[in-house]
């Protein structure tokens, strides 16, 4: 069985709620739920908001109420079969009657059987891979910090007119803050991107000696799962040399329609980093870029 219609809509909401949660739930990901009920009308809907309260689901459930019995699920991450500090998502949507849970990304997290298998043993519809490349938008950064052991990092940087890169503007920081755990200053400082919004959190005892990834390790050691460097080059430099840098986002100051060559000495985007996004942003123009792999490095 396929997902129908108004299933898919309703993963195109769940995936939106779960942006919302974004830079709060680490190191828990950020999950959005849509309940539907037996006629597929939205009856109620929630995302995690951060580590040790109620989950998507729970939120969403709690919405629905006696609506949910004999309704549907829409998740983006399969819901999870373990007791942590709250209890297991899985039997929340039994305890409510689901009928049916479809599913945008299984959780590489899950112990033992999970909470698909266990919905399925307990004679729930399930349905996996829902929107699934969409999913990942939000979900990418969590997942591709459980691959590599460290939190997925970013690199905000602004070009001058010459075309060489310089510590973003305080307006630019903000805005990519926003989604992010931590922020990394030209200043070496490390700082919760919203103070306290992730409740318990614990940050690295600044060392301004300390390895790149030595920083990253103690980072992940302390919940964080993305990190955005707000630097220019010189200590972004250490993070690509290293193969620590994930994704790029360029603003490029505006320049008029004449304008002598460019004297600048770094590339747009680091060498081996693929272009994801050109975009008119104000009077200048944003340039979002991906590391494929791990070995891509600044020309020396």
């Amino acid at each position: 069985m396929t997902a129908a219609h108004h299933e898919i809509s309703a993963m195109h909401r769940a995936i939106a709620l779960s942006a919302l949660g974004l830079g709060r739930t680490s190191p828990n990901p950020p999950v959005g739920c849509v309940i539907l009920d037996p006629t597929g009308r939205v009856v109620g809907e929630g995302h995690h908001e951060r580590k040790g309260e109620p989950h998507a689901e729970v939120h969403a459930l709690a919405a629905a109420g006696e609506h949910a019995r004999g309704g549907t699920a829409v998740v983006t991450l399969e819901p999870c079969n373990h007791h942590g500090r709250t209890p297991p998502c899985h039997q929340a949507l039994l305890d409510a009657g689901i009928a049916r849970t479809v599913i945008a990304l299984i959780d590489p997290t899950s112990r033992d059987e999970g909470g698909a298998a266990r919905l399925r043993a307990a004679g729930v519809e399930v349905e996996v891979g829902v929107l699934a490349d969409t999913a990942r938008l939000v979900l990418g950064p969590w997942l591709d910090s459980l691959t590599t052991g460290r939190p997925h990092v970013t690199w905000l940087y602004r070009t001058n007119p010459d075309g060489n890169p310089v510590t973003p503007t305080a307006s630019q920081v903000r805005a990519l803050a926003a989604g992010m755990d931590v922020v990394v200053h030209a200043d070496g400082s490390v700082v919760e991107a919203r103070p306290n919004s992730h409740g318990a959190f614990s940050l690295p005892t600044p060392q301004p000696s300390r390895q790149p990834a030595e920083l990253l390790a103690a980072l992940y050691d302390g919940g964080t799962r993305t990190v955005l460097i707000a630097t220019g080059p010189s200590i972004a430099a250490r993070f690509i040399h290293n193969g620590l840098i994930d994704r790029t986002v360029a603003h490029l100051d505006p320049v008029g329609p004449s304008h002598r060559p460019s004297t600048r000495t770094q590339p747009l985007v680091p060498t081996g980093f693929v272009v994801d996004t050109v975009t008119r942003e104000g009077h200048g123009v944003r340039v979002e870029a991906h590391r494929p792999t791990r070995q891509n490095h600044l020309p020396q």
